[in-house]
């Protein structure tokens, strides 16, 4: 079940709202949590009855898990044995359902073997509830969790919310909030707060993310087919894809959040207008925030993160880029993306160790220019063609006069592409806005710092007004089928 689909908008949201707190205020807070996991358990299973069988099963063997872990009473050596016994299911889990495929095809193409394992439908979600169920089992060996309830465990691995395409939460900003008996009591302001900020989102994802997307997919499905294209159209192409995947994957976060906080419920931050970073560590730090916080605590600082030297350091942001690359999907053109990143974040920690300031502008610009360049090959599914793509941009010699005569002939796709960016570089996120409402859950019950905005929202006639332009330009377009780019992942 899509967040952009009419049986969501008009009946599974409106269903879900009026039994939580209709229960949450006659039968209390155990009731209305239960009604929760239901309805969660219902927008999963809408999409695969049998796959929510599997949810299930490795949530309950989870949760078991976590609780043998949080005893004190175990021997270190049983609960490491435990530990590794979680995170080895876990990864199998993810392995079979999203790697088999691509390890049997490479191990083909190596040595000649002719391994079948057929066709494998990846179910929705699963990299992200993964690592959410490997986070939990390393902090409860580590001591971290002491005492859950199996209610809250199953909120905090399935609300739907988040389940499918993340954030990946961490139970230190969840659990908490999911015990709380007031998060069933009806509360007007969060519901107008997220009613506003899933229409934000909703207006990104179906209006500028799809309509970025029309102009982005004949480039890139002409290049994958061996078309010849100009190195303006490639440009083009790329930004297009640039500011699709942008929108669309904030638009997802927005809605996410919105959805949550008419639940009384806040998920964390998972994007910070990334494409306003002045360096690529700048921008890890603000695209999917959740899953760089999880590479750098659950991976890169394992590893060893910086306390053994500059060179493992390099080896060990490689490392963790090319398995969040390796993450994304099967394929040798997320594991180059995920190297393009790792060389790109060993440029920048070098230029930093040389003490030289860039100006701010200068400083985004090369940036910005350096993730659209790598985004080509996330995007393109075989590595030839995307080389090719990347090739054709690069070419100075035909550039200019090539993007004279394609900027005459295509006006309507530089003018759209021209607002887009403006909207990127020059508007506040949902959380500048949001500012006073405190959008945004953190472990340690910080919030991240933002960028000052000129305007906020506020309980209003006129943003009442603009949420409802928003959302009812949206809604114009539910007609079209347009799936989230990163539920595929």
């Amino acid at each position: 079940m899509l967040f952009n689909s009419a049986v969501f908008l008009f009946a599974f949201l409106p269903a879900t709202l009026a039994a939580y707190y209709v229960l949450g205020r006659y039968a209390g807070f155990r009731a209305a949590c239960g009604a929760l996991i239901a309805a969660s358990l219902f927008f999963y299973g809408w999409w695969s009855p049998k796959f929510l069988v599997l949810l299930v099963a490795a949530t309950l063997a989870n949760a078991a898990l976590g609780f043998a872990l949080a005893q004190a009473g175990f021997s270190d050596g049983y609960r490491r044995f435990l530990l590794w016994a979680g995170i080895t299911g876990n990864l199998a889990l993810l392995g079979y359902f999203k790697y088999a495929g691509f390890l049997a095809a490479n191990l083909n193409a190596a040595l000649g073997t002719a391994l079948n394992v057929g066709a494998i439908v990846l179910p929705l979600g699963i990299s992200f509830f993964t690592f959410q169920k490997i986070a939990f089992l390393v902090d409860a060996y580590r001591g971290e969790v002491r005492r859950f309830d199996l209610a809250g465990f199953f909120l905090f691995v399935m609300f739907f919310p988040q389940l499918v395409a993340g954030p990946i939460v961490h139970h230190r900003e969840m659990l908490p909030q999911f015990a709380r008996p007031e998060v069933s009591r009806f509360n007007a302001l969060n519901l107008a707060v997220g009613l506003t900020v899933f229409a934000i989102g909703l207006f990104k994802k179906m209006v500028i993310a799809d309509g970025c997307g029309a102009i982005a997919d004949p480039v890139f499905n002409g290049f994958a087919s061996g078309g010849y294209f100009g190195p303006a159209a490639a440009w083009v192409g790329a930004l297009a894809y640039a500011f699709q995947l942008y929108f669309d994957f904030s638009g997802y976060s927005d809605m996410a959040v919105g959805l949550a906080r008419m639940f009384n419920i806040d998920l964390p931050m998972n994007f910070n207008s990334p494409y306003k970073a002045a360096s690529v560590i700048d921008f890890w730090r603000r695209w999917h925030i959740t899953l760089s916080r999880f590479l750098r605590d659950y991976l890169y600082i394992p590893l060893g993160g910086s306390r053994r030297g500059p060179a493992r350091r390099y080896a060990n942001l490689m490392a963790t880029m090319l398995l969040g690359g390796l993450w994304h999907g099967a394929s040798w053109s997320f594991v180059l993306w995920g190297a393009l990143h790792g060389a790109l974040l060993l440029a920048n920690h070098a230029w930093r160790s040389l003490g030289i300031r860039t100006g701010r502008i200068a400083a985004t610009a090369l940036t910005f220019l350096a993730v659209v360049s790598a985004w080509v090959p996330f995007r393109m599914p075989e590595l030839a063609p995307a080389l090719r793509m990347l090739a054709t941009m690069y070419d100075p010699l035909r550039l200019i006069p090539d993007a004279q005569s394609y900027f005459a002939s295509q006006r309507f796709e530089v003018a759209w592409l021209l607002l887009v960016a403006i909207a990127v570089f020059a508007l506040p996120n949902v959380y500048q806005l949001f500012r006073q409402q405190a959008l945004a859950a953190t472990p340690d019950g910080e919030r991240r710092p933002l960028e000052p905005a000129s305007w906020s929202w506020s309980a209003s006639a006129s943003w009442a007004l603009a949420a409802s332009v928003l959302m009812g330009v949206a809604l114009l377009q539910l007609g079209k089928i347009s799936p989230f780019l990163y539920f595929q992942f």
